[in-house]
């Protein structure tokens, strides 16, 4: 038996999150479908994270066990070709059979979307959230810095996380761009609480519609208190972007 880590895209709108369910189709659930199909073992898999229902992901990474000989290139095209076209796998390696996806990654950086056009985008209704007034992304940016550095993000954990330890997390960089009308909110930590940057980002939103103050974040963080911090913004939004490990890419 040897470990794989599989790396992979998915269009998270058609499913209920990551991790298997008994009330809706999952990417995990389709990706064992598609490991079984092509191994002949409904194998168990392991993922670097637990997205929500309606996220998407750029690079997730997971792991499964296999006596399967096929490796690269050839293992990604027959899984794919079992897959549906919304989840695609795009690389395959073997490695460490303790290797754990979630445990040994030293960070993960997030995007989340904003269509800040004056009209409703056809294409970026699946994958960024609308907001027709403009926003001032100088003013987001200069308030998002605030998140940067070791914090107790206990304000920024929604309700309904099976957590166990602290809520304090490294945020590295987070910032706030505008590409035209498409606002980018990136946020790169050393691990993340349940729908934390889904809270940021609906606390940032709060600061541009004037409900919360500019510099109303520390005290936010200092409070630890769900309800100081802003909304959880919705789903279709957030992109996990990219997993970092020490020793590979």
């Amino acid at each position: 038996m040897q470990r794989i880590m599989l790396t992979l895209r998915y269009d998270g709108t058609a499913y209920h999150g990551w991790q298997v369910q008994p009330n809706g189709v999952t990417v995990q659930q389709v990706l064992q479908d598609a490991i079984e199909a092509v191994t002949g073992v409904r194998s168990g898999v392991i993922g670097c994270s637990r997205t929500d229902a309606g996220v998407h992901a750029d690079m997730f990474c997971c792991t499964f066990d296999t006596a399967c000989a096929l490796r690269g290139d050839k293992l990604c095209s027959a899984l794919n070709f079992h897959l549906p076209h919304d989840v695609a796998v795009y690389a395959a390696r073997e490695v460490a059979e303790d290797f754990h996806p979630r445990y040994h990654a030293a960070g993960k950086r997030y995007v989340y979307r904003i269509w800040n056009g004056p009209q409703r985008h056809p294409v970026y209704g699946r994958y960024a959230l609308h907001r027709n007034r403009p926003l001032d992304v100088d003013l987001l940016n200069r308030a998002a810095a605030d998140f940067v550095g070791r914090h107790d993000f206990a304000a920024f954990c929604g309700a309904g996380s099976d957590l166990q330890g602290t809520t304090e997390r490294t945020v590295h960089t987070c910032r706030v761009q505008r590409q035209g009308d498409l606002v980018l909110f990136t946020v790169e930590g050393d691990g993340f609480l349940y729908n934390m940057v889904r809270i940021m980002v609906g606390t940032l939103l709060d600061i541009a519609a004037g409900r919360l103050a500019p510099d109303s974040i520390p005290a936010i963080l200092e409070g630890c208190d769900r309800g100081a911090a802003g909304p959880t913004a919705p789903a279709q939004g957030l992109c996990l972007a990219r997993v970092f490990y020490n020793d590979f890419a």
